[in-house]
């Protein structure tokens, strides 16, 4: 027996010391070096201190330096998340990960974005070219430096990262504006609609957004919050700027925070991965935060094309369509060639009976381009601030502004199409006229506000632009829900505010919507009833709801299934053949207003629709989560599943490098928008003038690095709705690196 033990023992011993070795091996050897000296490519010694969070403050005695260490610690921190970003931009994923990445590949490929961000770069003047190279040097410093240390991802998938370039960074940029605008498949959903169906039935499913029209949120699409308050209304007497960005959760997250100080800059916030500076945060001066403005940025034009020979109708002649070959690499097959084809109005995204349809984006214009956040990271007023943001080319967005003398403003930016005309419909035949773009919209001329005598200026990606606008406007905006709840909160609250009052309106989670679709459910009860003691149930919970699309709660999964039939319902009342498609971002404001509304010609009994509703969704609630509404959770329907790219596939250990499922609050109406796949990316609240009372989290942590502890060092905060202190003024090092230079 004693024999035994000890074999036993020895076989346990053994298998923990492999299983330490392989952790150190794959996870610790990749840790970035957060102490001690370093040589590196500075021309002068650098410092980077990293806080408890990990947040690296850089201090350096020039610009090009401090961007040098941004690059150096954002390879050492994420390399694998930079190397993912230019791949997925690029077209290039299906290289190292096989055939599951050759559909993301295709569709990379027929927007073309590298070749954008090529042409790009050959037009940057040599100024905006030099940040670039620096950030660019630094990555490369890491790379060069940590053969072999790579991280996790890198091992397992049997390859090193290619260096960094500034066409990389191009990628990077343009793969955001793609999130943030790419909603045109939504416009080959409606074209497939409105060919088979009631085409006034569909335009109303899809209003032409202009003036003040009801103009709608959406379910899965990201959106953003963001305020400025005046110091009338604050603690401080100064200003408090908000912002909490809404996109895709990832592991890790889609932000990373930093604070970079030299020669005429100090400024800290949250930088994208690959792109230089910081996009949203405050200076000594300033603050300044962003929403997506949705403005439309691209159209789509039917063409009558040949692709035997290239050759589509432009007006009354023939015209052959430029020919593009990529080669898709694929991990364990053959390489794949992609055809694209260019016509005049950009690259054809789609096939469709009897021709193409081609896609017009502002991305695609090299002339636009400009990355101004180093210029707005400079800025010192308001003047500098504006002069910096009018350069923008997009994707268009609400900068939400303040600064120490107490202003408050507003300003969308981006380059806008001019239309002369826009119906909202498909052009046919790569039709001219109305449908081609007259340039860009001036910035002058764009919507913004300064110190409105309310003290308030809230954006929720809702429509800015007013009745009298002189040009045709068309957007994916947001519904009222959001910006009307975070207004009504800041007016409500009666002591003065501060960054923690913006904070708990961040996570607030009362819909408006939802909270509508219940009483028009309870209403139409009430007028036609039934004896089902289930549907009764349901009825008496919704009629004393307030609304909260709490996770514990079952009556937001009971106003959402019942939305989602009846979505379905409209949307085949339009279109029976192709409506099941219809999930577009004005969903639940064209429900709302149909409902308000009324119209005889869409249904004869509209009780009965919210009834039969109703029966189909507490129906499929109990296939779900059993047969008593009552016992039914939202969160167990909204959750948060976020999983590491690559680890979370592995079975058996995936779990533990993945966060969640976890039940969440909140849904696409609610100031904390969340649905399975987003939520906010970040949660900022600067106190203007008193920087150190700022607060500031992103959603897990700043490493990507599964060994690190700040690897999900922040969920639970970001789950319970708390954050950390925006350390500016007083750091509190943990640990201190020097770059120094190299010795010659």
């Amino acid at each position: 027996m004693r024999r035994l033990l000890f074999v036993v023992n020895i076989l346990i011993a053994t298998v923990l010391a492999v299983a330490a070795g392989a952790f150190y091996w794959y996870f610790v050897r990749a840790l970035p070096e957060t102490s001690g000296v370093i040589e590196a490519g500075v021309e002068k010694p650098v410092t980077i201190e990293r806080d408890a969070l990990g947040v690296p403050h850089i201090r350096a005695k020039s610009m090009e330096d401090a961007l040098f260490a941004q690059g150096y610690v954002m390879a050492a921190d994420r390399m694998w998340q930079l190397d993912t970003f230019r791949r997925l931009a690029a077209g290039d994923l299906s290289e190292i990960i096989g055939v599951t990445g050759l559909e993301a590949d295709r569709d990379a490929r027929r927007l073309r974005l590298r070749r954008t961000a090529e042409a790009i770069y050959a037009t940057l003047p040599p100024e905006e070219r030099a940040p670039f190279a620096a950030y660019a040097r630094g990555v490369n410093a890491w790379i060069s430096t940590h053969k072999g240390r790579y991280g996790f991802e890198f091992a397992v998938l049997g390859y090193d990262p290619r260096p960094w370039s500034v066409v990389d960074s191009i990628l990077t940029g343009l793969q955001m504006s793609r999130t943030l605008n790419g909603d045109w498949k939504s416009k080959i959903t409606k074209a497939r609609m409105m060919s088979e169906g009631e085409p006034e039935k569909v335009r109303f499913l899809f209003p032409v957004r202009s003036g003040f029209e009801l103009a709608p949120g959406d379910d899965l699409r990201p959106g953003s919050n963001a305020w400025a308050i005046s110091g009338a209304h604050t603690e401080s007497g100064k200003p408090v700027v908000s912002n909490d960005m809404h996109l895709e959760y990832s592991l890790p997250g889609i932000w990373y925070m930093v604070h970079l100080e030299a020669p005429g800059i100090n400024v800290t916030g949250v930088t994208l991965p690959g792109t230089p500076g910081v996009i949203a945060g405050h200076n000594d001066r300033i603050a300044w935060g962003l929403t997506n403005l949705g403005f439309d940025v691209h159209d789509l034009y039917f063409e009558k094309f040949d692709p035997r020979t290239g050759q589509y109708v432009a007006g009354n002649q023939m015209v052959r369509a430029h020919q593009e070959r990529d080669l898709i690499l694929i991990r364990g097959r053959v390489p794949e060639e992609e055809i694209i084809w260019v016509t005049r109005h950009g690259p054809v995204v789609d096939q469709v009976p009897g021709g193409v349809f081609a896609l017009k984006w502002t991305a695609h214009d090299p002339s636009i381009f400009h990355h101004v956040f180093l210029d707005i990271d400079r800025a010192r007023n308001k003047d500098e601030f504006l002069a910096a943001v009018s350069r923008f080319g997009g994707p268009g967005q609400n900068f939400v502004y303040a600064d120490v003398d107490g202003n408050i403003g507003y300003h969308a930016a981006g380059k806008l199409p001019i239309r002369t005309t826009y119906p909202g419909d498909v052009p046919v035949d790569g039709a001219s006229g109305g449908f081609e773009w007259q340039g860009y919209i001036p910035f002058e001329q764009l919507p913004q506000i300064w110190n409105p005598p309310g003290g308030l200026i809230v954006t929720a990606n809702q429509n800015p632009f007013p009745k009298d606008f002189p040009f045709n406007v068309s957007g994916s905006f947001a519904s009222h829900y959001r910006s009307r709840q975070i207004l009504d909160m800041l007016q409500a609250t009666k002591q003065k505010l501060t960054p923690a009052d913006g904070l708990r309106i961040q996570k607030d989670v009362y819909s408006g919507f939802n909270r509508f679709l219940g009483l028009q459910v309870v209403a139409a009860w009430d007028q036609r009833g039934a004896s089902n003691p289930q549907l009764a149930g349901a009825v008496e919970m919704l009629r004393k709801w307030d609304g909260q699309m709490d996770k514990d709660h079952p009556e937001p999964l009971i106003t959402t299934l019942v939305f989602q039939h009846l979505r379905k319902a409209v949307a085949a009342r339009a279109a029976p053949a192709t409506g099941g498609a219809y999930d577009a971002q004005m969903s639940s404001a064209v429900i709302e207003k149909l409902l308000k509304a009324r119209p005889a010609d869409w249904f004869a009994d509209y009780n009965e629709l919210l009834l039969r509703c109703l029966a189909d969704g507490v129906e499929e609630g109990t296939r779900l989560l059993g047969t008593d509404p009552r016992g039914w959770r939202w969160g167990r329907y909204q959750f948060a599943d976020i999983q590491h790219p690559v680890a979370g596939r592995i079975q058996w250990i995936g779990k533990y490098f993945n966060i969640g499922p976890e039940p969440m609050s909140g849904a696409a109406t609610t100031v904390k928008q969340t649905s399975r796949r987003l939520g906010p990316s970040e949660r900022m609240n600067v106190s203007v003038g008193n920087w150190d009372d700022s607060l500031l989290n992103v959603v897990t942590g700043e490493s990507g690095h599964f060994g690190s502890p700040h690897y999900r060092d922040q969920w639970d905060a970001y789950y319970s709705g708390t954050s950390f202190p925006m350390q500016y003024q007083k750091v509190n090092a943990k640990s201190t690196l020097t770059l120094e230079p190299a010795r010659r």
